[in-house]
């Protein structure tokens, strides 16, 4: 038998934000919380939602920093006690979704106000305080899965909350919202995105199911991220990115992902590294290495997603190419190519390897690892 949870109403398309008074009010909801961060608010972004909110009151918070921390998840709850709201409107990126569902989860489940209580696969008793996600970058989808990251300055760690009752009631997936992101962060979200659809389909939790999520959202991105990253104007590039992310959110969350991920998260709960970034740095060394794994034949569609055919060639030359194609994207979107850039030395991979080992992505990975596998992974790409 296989379980899947997913949001109970998407919206998708250009200016679909129009809709929230309507949900809000049919709802029964008399006051929201705005989350959001500084940066979302000084490009204005924020004020194309607070523009229709015609006769819906509403309070903002917007204290989030790019790794959100256990500090602005407390910040954000004491700003939703002192708005008595009762529903949350989250507008930004993964950071302030998953900001916004670790307060909303525990707004519901007070016990869990220490936060690291929430690490890994936690079953809280109640829902989460409903919760109302509008992305602005075409990546994280964390408006559709289970999932949240928050950061522990004080153990310099990346915690992965895993837990069914925090997915938003209602995504609002507006395109025109994501047209003012800059080219770095188009390249970084959209290869997060890539990134989560290639790890789901080759996770050892991948089904027929998810296969299908995973497959059409490597499809829209090899297609339309390099026309998003080269015009940020082009609607359709835009529509098409905001798809692909939150298709691929609706397979990843509910089958898992792997090493990646697990690598990614120490590099910026220890180093402030963006997620997006760690994510495109790190994927092709990883599948390189996946590819001795259970998974290999799957690489043969990772090529034929990206257009190649792949006709005559065995799994091994097919996998190979499937690699090269991922790197080709990489390198028209200028992604950094070496961690040392972000000030991380040899030093430093003992105890990132240990990190990402015990990451709770890391039992999804097709291949088996150890902490010097990972220790030799980073090493290529230091």
């Amino acid at each position: 038998m296989e379980k899947y949870i997913f949001n109970e109403c998407v919206y998708l398309g250009y200016g679909c934000r129009e809709i929230l008074p309507k949900e809000i009010t049919e709802r029964g909801f008399k006051k929201i919380l705005l989350v959001s961060d500084h940066t979302i608010d000084s490009v204005g972004l924020l004020d194309k939602v607070k523009s229709v909110l015609d006769g819906i009151e509403y309070s903002v918070f917007l204290d989030i920093q790019p790794n959100p921390t256990i500090e602005n998840v407390h910040n954000g709850l004491k700003a939703l006690q002192d708005a008595q709201a009762d529903c949350i409107v989250a507008v930004g990126g993964g950071s302030v979704i998953d900001t916004a569902k670790a307060i909303a989860i525990i707004a519901k489940n007070p016990e869990h106000y220490v936060v690291v209580s929430l690490n890994g696969a936690v079953n809280t008793k109640n829902k989460c305080l409903p919760l109302i996600a509008m992305p602005t970058t075409a990546g994280t989808a964390a408006e559709v899965t289970i999932n949240y990251v928050i950061t522990d300055t004080e153990h310099k760690r990346k915690m992965v909350c895993v837990d069914p009752h925090d997915i938003p009631i209602m995504s609002v997936v507006d395109a025109e919202l994501m047209a003012s992101m800059p080219k770095g962060t188009t390249a970084s979200t959209g290869l997060d995105a890539l990134t989560h659809a290639i790890e789901s389909l080759i996770t050892k939790g991948a089904t027929q199911f998810s296969d299908m999520f995973a497959l059409e959202s490597i499809r829209t991105i090899a297609k339309y991220l390099e026309r998003a990253y080269i015009d940020g104007n082009d609607i359709e590039a835009r529509e098409k990115m905001a798809f692909a992310q939150y298709v691929v959110g609706m397979g990843f969350s509910n089958v898992g992902l792997g090493i990646v991920h697990s690598m990614a998260h120490p590099l910026g709960g220890q180093f402030d590294v963006a997620h997006g970034v760690a994510n495109a740095m790190l994927l092709p060394t990883v599948m390189k290495y996946n590819l001795e794994s259970p998974s290999k034949p799957k690489f043969r569609l990772i090529a034929e997603a990206f257009g190649a055919n792949t006709e005559g060639l065995d799994d091994d030359q097919a996998g190979k190419l499937a690699i090269q194609l991922v790197e080709d994207l990489r390198a028209k979107l200028n992604i950094p190519k070496s961690l040392k850039e972000f000030g991380i030395e040899e030093k430093d991979l003992d105890s990132l390897s240990v990190d990402a080992y015990n990451d709770v992505c890391t039992g999804g990975n097709p291949r088996e690892t150890s902490v010097e596998d990972i220790k030799k992974l980073y090493k290529e790409i230091l």
